[in-house]
This record gives structure tokens, C-alpha cells and sequence, in this order.
């Protein structure tokens, strides 16, 4: 298989890659302890897990939709 048929570069892969360690990390951030029925945690509501995780995990899904669409320089499409 000629190397000019793949749909994705290796610049597409790596922005992929990146992009899903983002969203790994965003995942990461909301995790945590959470509250039972007999004992309150507070930390559930945290700037943290509400309001940065969530901006974080937005930014790795738009780096990976980015990846997808990117195309790299110098590549032309020919026709058979």
C-alpha cells in the first residue's frame, strides 16, 4: 500500500494523540471522592471538577476534531 493513500499524516496522529491525553487529563481532574448517604463532601462542588475539568475536556475534543480536519502542507489530491 503506497504511503499517499492513507487518509492521516503523522502530524494528524500526533495532534490526535495530544488531544486525547487533554481529554484524559479533564477526566482526570473531575475524578475524586464523591458524598454518601451518611457523610457530605464538600469537594464535589469545587472550581476544580465544575468549572476547569469540563473547559479542559472541551479543549481535547476540539484539538482532536482539529487533528481530524487538518491537512498537512504539501500534500495534493490526485486523481486516478
Amino acid at each position: 500500500m503506497d504511503k499517499k493513500n492513507f487518509a492521516f499524516d503523522r502530524t494528524n496522529f500526533i495532534l490526535l494523540a495530544i488531544g486525547m491525553i487533554i481529554v484524559v487529563a479533564g477526566f482526570i481532574l473531575m475524578s475524586g471522592p464523591g458524598s454518601t448517604d451518611t457523610q457530605y463532601n464538600p469537594d464535589i462542588f469545587s472550581v476544580r471538577r465544575i468549572k476547569v475539568a469540563p473547559v479542559v475536556c472541551l479543549a481535547g475534543f476540539v484539538s482532536i476534531i482539529y487533528a481530524i480536519i487538518h491537512k498537512p502542507k504539501g500534500r495534493k489530491i490526485e486523481e486516478e
